[in-house]
């Protein structure tokens, strides 16, 4: 019998572990918080454990992470992390790796996580698509991007944590582990991050809304919408032919905002593309209905696809359009973008070549 993986796990998967153990229930919240909040990832370091406890752990449990093979440092000071994640609990045909990227600034870090390896949405604009679904990711596999970066710039971070999971994947397709690592994001034992600062992102899965909304702790909702119609969004996201705008746009009026709360929408900028007046103005028609939205014009970032980015000109009059018309709307430039680090650009890329590494050899396997 293989042993238990602690990663992931939450307090009351714990309590029932300790439980088979012998162990009372207050160790469960020891354990949770030496993981989570004091991020100690070797049951020896768990110094409040008796002797006798960290013995049986260490026989019986284990705290697993992911290798880290490359970081890439960008000029701005992100750092895109490559994973070595194996096969985890699932047989593999290939090498299985993800990305997730650190974004210090102004008082705050940003930490882009990923939910899948690869994606099977193949938005036509993203270079994860290139890579196809993989495999989806453990809540434990979830968090160690996170605990990762934190604990290797521990002695820089500034007050501020945010997380985002616009990462390579679908959030809402892996819906439950995702929950399972928003809540150890959310819980005040746990992480201790406010709902206002995580963020899930979905190129529009509208069951997964419903569920998310439903949820009684959850991050914020953002919705990938690039584009206004559904002839334009049919082409960019073949995931809207399944859940068409009428679908999408119900199921965000539906969506039940905490009175602090925004939905936010995405959109990236494509270069004589999306980025029209004209595409401008049915934008606002889709989401004037809605209670409070708001846009964030993310220009595209460039990667080996038959896309440009919009001018500086297209995206000021876009955005122009959008605010005289009472939709808040803000620019968001990515960051990391000579890594390949920012939105839209995670597939394993070696940024040095700036072309499509050989995963084979990114992990080192043979």
């Amino acid at each position: 019998m293989g042993k238990s993986e602690l990663l992931g796990k939450s307090k009351e998967e714990l309590r029932e572990l300790c439980a088979t153990w012998g162990e009372p229930a207050y160790r469960a919240a020891q354990i949770y918080r030496a993981l989570y909040a004091e991020r100690k990832f070797d049951v020896s370091q768990i110094t409040n454990l008796p002797a006798s406890l960290r013995a049986k752990l260490s026989e019986t449990a284990s705290i697993t992470f992911p290798e880290i093979k490359q970081r890439f440092q960008s000029v701005d000071g992100s750092v895109r992390y490559l994973f070595d994640l194996g096969s985890g609990a699932q047989p593999m045909t290939r090498p299985a790796a993800v990305e997730s990227v650190f974004m210090p600034r102004d008082g705050r870090q940003t930490i882009c996580v990923s939910t899948q390896a690869g994606c099977a949405v193949n938005c036509q604009f993203c270079l994860t698509a290139k890579l196809g679904l993989i495999r989806n990711l453990s809540a434990g596999e979830i968090i160690a991007q996170i605990l990762l970066p934190l604990e290797e710039h521990k002695l820089s971070l500034e007050p501020q944590t945010n997380i985002v999971f616009m990462g390579q994947g679908e959030p809402l397709l892996n819906f439950e582990a995702v929950i399972a690592a928003a809540n150890i994001l959310l819980d005040q034992q746990g992480l201790g991050l406010s709902p206002r600062h995580v963020t899930i992102s979905t190129s529009g899965i509208v069951p997964g809304i419903e569920r998310l909304g439903k949820e009684s702790v959850r991050p914020q909702l953002a919705i990938s919408l690039n584009a206004s119609s559904d002839e334009q969004r049919d082409a960019l996201m073949p995931i809207n032919k399944k859940y068409p705008l009428k679908l999408l746009l119900e199921a965000c009026r539906e969506y039940p905002l905490r009175k602090w709360e925004y939905l936010m929408f995405e959109y990236v900028m494509l270069g004589n593309v999306n980025d029209s007046p004209e595409d401008a103005k049915r934008v606002v028609r889709l989401l004037n209905p809605l209670k409070a939205a708001k846009v964030n014009l993310i220009p595209w970032n460039p990667g080996a696809l038959p896309y440009s980015e919009s001018t500086p000109e297209r995206i000021e009059a876009f955005q122009k359009i959008l605010i005289e018309r009472g939709v808040p709307t803000f620019v968001r430039y990515s960051r990391g973008r000579d890594v390949m680090a920012a939105c839209g650009q995670l597939a394993l890329l070696d940024s040095s070549a700036n072309s499509a590494a050989n995963l084979v050899s990114l992990l080192g396997q043979e």
